[in-house]
């Protein structure tokens, strides 16, 4: 008896350069487990293409006129749709990638990545999991971290994790994955990730995107560590 075909991941494209939702329609038109189902080229056309199609991903420019990519995200996410947003813009260029993690996107991804890792991604955030390289999780610590604040914010407390959690907690703002804390620790990648869920539960985290921002505001992670 043949296997039953996967659904494909229905996906999308939000970007207001038609060159760039043009190359992702294409790749992912020879692409059997990812379906383009719709574009948009600005944000407000993201949130109405949601509503209606209620696609698995949205593939999420931040700049564009008039609602953002972050305006948008909050929108999508606070829609209780169900549909997971990924990031895909360009970071020396864009400034508020932060606030898009804050508004709930599930990845972030760059434009200059390999398009099959951009595929990869899109469905690890379609299964409900986050993905923020470690590169440039790293790279986004540094950025905002850097930044001069005044007054300057006390570290945001963390309270009720054991000493083993904050150093996983670290590694992961760290921008390490299961597999190389599992290393770092001397553990097994199961007990990674059950650290890692506790650590969810105990700090309220939708992801592991909210957890490298706590690791950041709590002052566990700064640049060059």
């Amino acid at each position: 008896m043949s296997e039953e075909a996967a659904v494909p991941v229905r996906v999308v494209l939000a970007d207001d350069q038609p060159l760039v939702r043009t190359a992702l329609r294409m790749v992912m038109a020879d692409t059997p487990d990812i379906e383009v189902v719709g574009e948009a080229g600005s944000g407000e056309e993201a949130v109405r293409l949601v509503a209606e199609l209620l696609p698995d991903v949205v593939v999420m420019d931040i700049r564009m006129p008039g609602t953002d990519g972050i305006e948008a995200t909050e929108r999508i996410v606070a829609s209780g749709a169900g549909t997971h947003v990924v990031v895909l813009t360009t970071f020396d260029d864009d400034d508020c990638v932060y606030g898009a993690l804050r508004a709930g996107a599930g990845g972030f991804l760059v434009k200059d990545m390999a398009l099959d890792d951009i595929l990869a991604a899109v469905r690890v955030v379609a299964s409900g999991d986050a993905l923020i390289a470690p590169a440039v999780t790293r790279r986004l610590i540094s950025e905002f971290a850097a930044r001069p604040v005044s007054p300057p914010s006390p570290p945001a407390p963390l309270t009720g994790i054991t000493e083993r959690e904050r150093e996983v907690l670290v590694l992961v703002g760290g921008g390490l994955s299961n597999a190389e804390i599992a290393e770092r620790l001397v553990i097994s990648v199961a007990t990674a990730k059950t650290y890692l869920t506790r650590l969810l539960a105990k700090l309220g985290a939708r992801d592991r995107v909210q957890l490298v921002i706590m690791a950041y505001e709590a002052g566990l992670v700064s640049p060059g560590r």
